[in-house]
């Protein structure tokens, strides 16, 4: 009987342990903020250029004290342009130089199979293969955002590489912070983004 209930509670446990940990071929991260944490699952099986950019920044610690700093939502878009909503982050500063990080080739959704839906990780960019350090992440669903979409003129869209998986609260409170022109006044802090 005693050993049935060890067996049990061993059995238990394991399952405990194997639901923290993340799905083979996913890199979880904790973007830590000013106004909560955001967890976000990183594909590198299916978007391996893009999300071994970030991961790199995160290993590197270059994330530490930046900043979420501009939000698009309906409000703030001239009226006749495709509309997203989003937040944007990263090493981006109007007031210090950021580190200088390596350009990324550009992965469309085309390629990866990833879609920009509602906590979408991807990469700003303007032109392809301009993307480094910044990141946005999808409020909704932004089908324009995808290649062939309409929110980009060159019709390559943006190269998506993750997730929100937790958090999705926090984001909308940042998101819902005033802003000025498309950008936070003060930007939002990130303390850091880590690995999981």
């Amino acid at each position: 009987m005693k050993r049935n209930i060890v067996l049990l509670l061993s059995s238990v446990i394991l399952c405990a342990c194997s639901l923290n940990k993340a799905p083979e071929g996913v890199v979880e991260c904790v973007i830590k903020t000013s106004e909560g944490s955001i967890t976000v699952a990183v594909f590198p099986d299916k978007a391996p250029k893009s999300a071994a950019a970030f991961l790199a920044i995160v290993d590197k610690g270059l994330y530490k004290r930046s900043s979420f700093y501009r939000v698009l939502n309906d409000a703030n878009q001239p009226s006749n342009a495709p509309k997203a909503e989003l937040l944007q982050g990263g090493l981006w500063s109007r007031t210090k130089k950021r580190p200088e990080v390596p350009r990324v080739e550009h992965e469309t959704t085309q390629q990866t199979g990833l879609r920009h839906l509602a906590g979408t990780l991807s990469l700003a960019r303007e032109q392809p293969g301009s993307a480094s350090s910044e990141f946005f992440i999808c409020i909704a669903d932004q089908p324009g955002l995808d290649y062939g979409g309409e929110n980009n003129p060159d019709g390559q869209g943006y190269a998506a590489f993750g997730k929100v998986i937790g958090g999705m609260d926090v984001m909308r409170k940042i998101y819902n912070k005033p802003e000025n022109d498309q950008y936070f006044d003060p930007p939002i802090l990130i303390i850091d983004i880590v690995k999981r």
